[in-house]
């Protein structure tokens, strides 16, 4: 339609992830109480100015506030395929693989979000996107019937279909097309009581593993949780008890450090929550656990060396960590994970020296005030001088092992241990997804490389 003012996939991305947000609150009523605690503690934070300076001048002020990521997850190949469509309305894109088995979660996963600095800038709302890996249902009569219940449902409605190939069609949706892709998408997100099965098949695919009887026995995927992000999660931590909030015991992720890196992340306990069966009466009612809070705290993103160190330091914890008791394994982990990370450089100078991080390079206006640019400087020069200052990239991903113990400690310990690690397979859910996953440390490289040519061309350089 020749003439058509399309709004942009920003603006789609902003409403639907406000429409989320109502909506999870609603559903959730904790949430609210989630968004007040961070608020609070982020308003704390933000009272030291230099903080606060950092953030304005990097873009990551006004982002803070509307910044949530969420959790979905599906059960077939043209789900998912579906919802990359979808995600696609709003700018959203499959960024990285995880392999979430090798904790013993049944499936792998992407991340939808948006990939460049403007329209991260604008609203960063990511959704983590798993698919059930239905071959790892050893009972292959219950497998099939995980499969056949799978194929019987329709997660998407049907309007919503229509306008997701309209978009693709003219390129764009209008203001008003928009409003109602956002809220007929919605509907794919929204939590059902009522089970696609009876008791006996949810208690046999819950004895499976809960995720699978959490992904198949109901009419849609459901979102599990919606993220705000922190600047202080050991305070937003603290808090929740007085904020009514049962907190896990330990953070995910990294210690805490002056320079915060990747990502960390709590959650309180997930909800058991009333669900009718099909072979149920109006009397009578089962109980469904999945969905809970959840805050982020997020870092710089760390490059190849950086993810190795990390990768590295992680295992020697899990290995100092083996057989340590129950009741003493909060305490015990995190002094053990503050003492192995030591070893990672706690400064962000030393973090771009050593090329363990991505940094934004932008030219440093003060010093450009005070003195301009001598002709003849090279880049390190410039840089030495201080004609360029360096901000960090903010890790807009997630963390596998990180996810997989969010999960886990949500979903019921029963389980936990059921071995279920095969081989990863990145092939596999691009098949699914019908597109390749972006490779993350390679996106944040380009961000990086593009700050610095434009810094080069602002200060002279050819």
């Amino acid at each position: 339609m020749s003439g058509q003012l399309f709004i942009s996939t920003d603006d789609t991305r902003t409403l639907f992830s406000q429409a989320m947000s109502g909506m999870y609150r609603k559903e959730v009523p904790q949430y609210g109480a989630l968004l007040e605690l961070v608020k609070a503690v982020n308003e704390q934070v933000l009272s030291d100015s230099a903080l606060h300076h950092q953030l304005s001048s990097t873009g990551q002020l006004n982002r803070l506030d509307v910044e949530r990521h969420g959790a979905i997850r599906v059960g077939t190949s043209l789900e998912l395929a579906t919802l990359r469509r979808l995600f696609a309305v709003m700018g959203m894109f499959p960024v990285g693989y995880y392999d979430l088995t090798v904790a013993s979660v049944p499936v792998h996963s992407t991340a939808f979000r948006p990939i460049d600095e403007a329209a991260l800038a604008k609203n960063p709302f990511r959704v983590f996107t798993s698919l059930l890996r239905l071959e790892l249902i050893d009972d292959l009569a219950l497998r099939e019937k995980a499969r056949s219940t799978l194929a019987k449902r329709k997660i998407f409605t049907e309007r919503c279909l229509e306008l997701i190939a309209l978009f693709e069609q003219q390129g764009g949706l209008d203001s008003m097309q928009a409003e109602e892709f956002v809220a007929e998408a919605l509907f794919t997100f929204k939590w059902h009581h009522d089970a696609t099965v009876d008791g006996h098949t949810y208690d046999l695919l819950r004895k499976a593993h809960p995720l699978i009887a959490d992904v198949v026995c109901f009419k849609g995927p459901h979102i599990n949780h919606l993220t705000p992000r922190t600047l202080d999660i050991d305070e937003a931590q603290a808090s929740m008890p007085k904020y009514g909030i049962t907190a896990k015991e330990t953070i995910e992720g990294p210690p805490r450090r002056k320079c915060p890196i990747l990502l960390r992340q709590t959650s309180f306990m997930a909800l058991r929550e009333p669900i009718f069966f099909t072979d149920q009466n109006d009397s009578s009612e089962g109980t469904h656990t999945a969905r809970f809070g959840e805050i982020e705290q997020r870092g710089v993103a760390l490059t190849s060396a950086g993810r190795a160190l990390y990768d590295e330091l992680t295992a020697a914890v899990r290995e100092q960590m083996q057989g340590v008791a129950k009741d003493a394994y909060a305490q015990t982990y995190q002094a053990t994970l503050n003492n192995v990370f030591e070893s990672f450089p706690d400064n962000f100078d030393a973090l771009r020296k050593q090329g363990l991080a991505f940094f934004y390079a932008r030219p440093n206006e003060e010093v450009l005030a005070a003195r301009p640019v001598p002709a003849g400087l090279g880049w390190d020069e410039l840089v030495e001088q201080g004609y360029v200052r360096f901000d960090p990239i903010i890790y807009e991903d997630f963390l596998p092992v990180s996810a997989a113990g969010i999960f886990q400690s949500n979903l019921g310990a029963e389980n936990s241990e059921k071995d279920h690690k095969v081989a990863a397979s990145r092939t596999m859910l691009e098949e699914a997804l019908g597109a390749a996953v972006h490779d993350e440390i390679a996106l944040y490289a380009a961000l990086e490389q593009h700050a610095r040519a434009q810094t080069e061309h602002a200060l002279g350089l050819v």
